[in-house]
């Protein structure tokens, strides 16, 4: 499951600063919603390919081996992205039971997701790089915009699904590497461990200050950084 936060300021700088989508500024809206339909849609596609290459065969018979947002993008979760600021995609099931290494390929399936946000804003990045190079971001500004969006808004994907809380993807990784020492605790942040996440976000939205921002600013940066040349 796929959880998001992101704005754009009037002078289309990348920052964290939680607010809704829709009071941001039209132009801004024709180049983030397709921006941010392709990096969800890709991130769940990465799922279901991967457990399909491992042996389950779920996510494909339900139709998600696809890149058509139609058959990622939940209802309620794209709601709550325009009109709060925060939102999710559909979760791609998967049964590792049907998986050929069940504890090895789950977590293959877990970073497919972060890991095709990153390559997805590597060649955004890319495209930014060869705009300016031949300073074509003056004469294509809008796509160079596009680009600015795309390669914030999946760096900002990949990093916030490794935060090893659930029903983030990184929570299936630390649960894999915990279950067997420390199953007791793998169960405690399974079941309160959406709450935890949900009552961070909230705070954020409503307080002075976000701590997931906090968590994910440093990564994001060094991520931008390394895909375009510069920091935001």
């Amino acid at each position: 499951m796929q959880y998001l936060n992101l704005t754009v300021s009037n002078h289309y700088e990348m920052s964290v600063i939680y607010s809704m989508l829709f009071s941001l500024p039209f132009e801004v809206l024709v180049l983030l919603i397709p921006a941010l339909m392709l990096a969800l849609s890709f991130h769940e596609f990465a799922h279901a390919y991967v457990a399909f290459r491992c042996g389950d065969e779920t996510a494909a018979l339900q139709g998600r081996l696809t890149m058509n947002p139609i058959a990622h993008l939940d209802l309620v979760g794209s709601l709550m992205i325009l009109f709060v600021g925060f939102g999710w995609a559909k979760p791609v099931p998967v049964n590792p039971l049907l998986m050929r290494n069940p504890r090895r390929d789950i977590i293959k399936v877990s970073l497919a997701g972060p890991i095709s946000n990153l390559i997805l804003a590597f060649f955004g990045g890319l495209g930014m790089r060869i705009m300016i190079g031949f300073h074509l971001y003056v004469t294509f500004q809008t796509l160079f915009t596009f680009l600015q969006f795309f390669v914030w808004i999946n760096i900002a994907l990949a990093v916030f699904n490794m935060i090893p809380v659930p029903p983030l993807d990184g929570s299936r990784v630390l649960s894999v590497v915990l279950e067997r020492k420390n199953p007791e605790l793998v169960y405690n942040l399974n079941r309160y461990g959406p709450f935890i996440l949900l009552a961070v976000i909230v705070l954020g939205r409503v307080g002075e200050y976000s701590i997931l921002w906090l968590i994910m600013k440093p990564f994001i940066n060094f991520f931008h950084w390394i895909f375009t040349g510069h920091g935001l």
